[in-house]
């Protein structure tokens, strides 16, 4: 046996045993919570309306471009160079130096719908306005997407909709704070965020819900800053048991992502198993041969695995787990490993990176009457709920 699941066992317990603890502690401070909320949102002016790049398509040859009404063509310059009738999509595609739109062509192209129409761009639908950029020899495409209309489409895409209301506004004021974060920090860049894992996950109308307009326009404007500023507001599904501090998965430390109980245990990946046989790793990973046993050799303080020793029947060698996760396609690097000569099983927890916001967590403490202010404070150590102004 290659440490089992043991080494974290025992967290399971502390946790459950610690959640009728940290209710009470939210419940018995309800009181004075309220009282401060309510001064905060007395003081607090309307949130400013700000708009994010975020890239729909990247370096492409072709792709389908429309709008659900009317709509103006412009250049670089501003300058209107036509017209898109409403429900028809166009093929985009590289042209010379530039981009050509059927008969328009311009070294950049934006398409404005008017009347608050929707944008058509490859096989969805979305808010805002679409900037065609040539990069290389394809076509990227940014979607220009005021921040509240994007966190409609986030909350559902990154969240469950279904989901306490609480919950998917903690989801909310997270994923508001962390576009505002990688937007500051990408000001030189085409765009600021993508639609995948790497940023957040966003799929235009397909992903909005009534409950996240609900949570978005309920949580308006309200991001988690530190020290004044807008906080890198990570997240993940489940942590399988406590979180991490950040320099423990990433590099240098925050004082406002750090290790905390969570309160996943309902979480349907709070546990997992995979089962591979010896040759199947041996072929994913390479190197040493048919597989015999894989060890720690440093991991987190609550049992992630930073390196692996690999030893096979032709050698040995060390493996990183964020790269065991990605060759055996592992939810999270919270696991452990065992052999019995036939097969080798990985016994997991969680899913994700572990910093920050739980969303699992989050749910859990929402269905015991926790306002998402609380969850957030919880998650997001020292930081503060504050307003965009």
């Amino acid at each position: 046996m290659l440490g089992g699941n043991s080494s974290y066992m025992g967290l399971y317990n502390s946790s459950t045993a610690n959640m009728s603890s940290l209710k009470s502690f939210f419940l018995s401070h309800k009181g004075n919570w309220w009282l401060f909320i309510l001064f905060w949102f007395i003081l607090a002016l309307p949130a400013q309306a700000l708009e994010l790049r975020v890239a729909i398509k990247k370096n492409v040859t072709q792709l389908k471009v429309g709008s659900s009404t009317s709509a103006i063509v412009r250049n670089r310059a501003g300058q209107k160079i036509g017209e898109l009738t409403p429900m028809t999509a166009l093929e985009a595609q590289p042209q010379g130096n530039g981009i050509g739109l059927e008969q328009l062509g311009s070294g950049e192209i934006i398409v404005e719908p008017t009347n608050n129409g929707y944008v058509w761009i490859g096989d969805r639908w979305y808010r805002g306005r679409t900037r065609l950029v040539r990069q290389g020899n394809g076509i990227t495409a940014i979607n220009h997407v005021d921040l509240e209309h994007y966190l409609y489409s986030v909350v559902g895409a990154e969240a469950v909709a279904t989901w306490p209301i609480e919950a998917l506004k903690a989801q909310a004021v997270a994923a508001r704070s962390y576009a505002l974060y990688k937007s500051s920090t990408a000001q030189k860049s085409l765009y600021d965020l993508d639609t995948t894992i790497s940023t957040q996950v966003y799929k235009g109308l397909d992903s909005e819900y009534l409950t996240t307009h609900e949570a978005v326009n309920g949580t308006n404007g309200q991001i988690m800053t530190y020290g004044g500023r807008v906080i890198l507001a990570a997240f993940h599904a489940s942590s399988g048991g406590h979180t991490e501090n950040v320099e423990d998965i990433w590099t240098s430390p925050l004082p406002y992502l750090r290790g905390v109980v969570d309160y996943d245990q309902q979480s349907p990946v709070f546990e997992w198993t995979k089962v591979f046989s010896p040759n199947e790793i041996s072929t994913r990973l390479g190197k040493v041969g048919k597989v015999k046993t894989m060890i720690p050799e440093k991991t987190t303080p609550h049992g992630r695995v930073v390196t692996m020793r690999v030893i096979g029947d032709r050698g040995t060698t060390t493996v990183t787990g964020k790269q065991l996760r990605k060759v055996l396609d592992l939810r999270s690097t919270l696991f452990r490993v065992s052999t019995n000569g036939n097969s080798i099983q990985v016994y997991g927890r969680g899913f994700g990176h572990g910093l920050g916001l739980s969303q699992w967590g989050a749910y859990y403490l929402a269905k015991q009457g926790i306002q998402y202010q609380q969850i957030l404070s919880h998650y997001y150590q020292k930081a503060t709920l504050s307003r965009i102004n």
